[in-house]
């Protein structure tokens, strides 16, 4: 029975020695690496392209059916397994968060794409009939580049990437345009990063309004235009997806658990969870496991 989540870093992966960019034919990853099937998470960016095979993935406990010309978005951080049915193949490329920064002005501007900003339904992209093969030939050119040794080899594989990320952020937009507007919101954007780096500590959206100096208000009604719900939520979200990827950790009580998310005892971590999860932490734990 696991009992830790294993972090995965790109420098541990021996075979595709480089701390910034990792790029592989899924089937030979695979089998250098069969135990990335069991729940991980990774320190770096993840994309997997299936081209080949079926099964199911979860992302951050929701689970998807694994078809061929599908694309996987993850962000650093975020907990997923894998479950194959039959022979897979396609493409895996790993990039660290600096990746792209000494080539492009904006730091941020790998959050500008829907499909990374760690909400799982957003990342997970099924092809259209006209789009499977420009992506494949795309994802060949990154194979070939990789495997060579020219200058400038990885600036080429930057533009490869951003293609791929640009063309594929098109076609979601005929889709879903209030993915552009949302994107393209900095307030937003600044307030799930603010999330992201103070969720432990700082609850109130009333505190991550004054960060971004703006009014509670304000924020309330831009994450109830972009996202559906208020920014309390959006806080909330974040808190407990992280007690789902605790509570995965065996190793780990829920006492621990609600120490380490910073609340003041158990029975208020108990009462909180249950309430935004619908169901005790034990309850989710046990659950997990029989899902595993």
């Amino acid at each position: 029975m696991q009992t830790n989540i294993p972090r995965v870093d790109i420098s541990t992966l021996s075979a595709y020695r480089n701390d910034d960019i990792m790029v592989s034919r899924f089937a030979e990853y695979l089998a250098i690496h069969p135990n990335l099937t069991a729940p991980h998470r990774h320190s770096f960016f993840h994309l997997l392209f299936f081209t080949e095979g079926g099964g199911r993935h979860t992302i951050d406990f929701n689970h998807f059916d694994v078809r061929p010309y599908q694309i996987y978005f993850m962000i650093p951080g975020q907990v997923h397994s894998w479950d194959f049915e039959g022979q897979v193949d396609g493409y895996v490329v790993n990039f660290s968060g600096n990746f792209f920064q000494s080539f492009l002005l904006r730091p941020e501007y790998i959050s500008s794409f829907s499909f990374f900003n760690g909400i799982s339904p957003d990342s997970v992209i099924n092809l259209s009939d006209t789009g499977q093969k420009p992506m494949v030939a795309l994802f060949e050119d990154l194979i070939t580049q990789s495997q060579q040794h020219r200058v400038f080899k990885e600036d080429m594989l930057r533009v490869l990437l951003l293609q791929i990320f640009i063309a594929i952020e098109q076609s979601i937009s005929l889709d879903k345009p209030h993915n552009t507007s949302f994107q393209s919101n900095p307030v937003l954007r600044n307030f799930q990063k603010l999330i992201e780096k103070n969720y432990l500590k700082t609850r109130l959206p009333s505190e991550y309004a004054e960060l971004l100096n703006i009014t509670p208000n304000h924020l309330n009604a831009l994450c109830k235009e972009h996202l559906g719900m208020q920014a309390g939520q959006v806080i909330r979200t974040r808190v407990i997806l992280e007690a789902k990827r605790l509570l995965v950790n065996l190793g780990l009580s829920v006492s621990e658990i609600a120490y380490k998310l910073n609340f003041s005892d158990n029975s208020y971590f108990t009462k909180f969870f249950k309430k935004e999860a619908g169901m005790s932490p034990e309850v989710f734990r046990k659950n997990s496991i029989l899902e595993k």
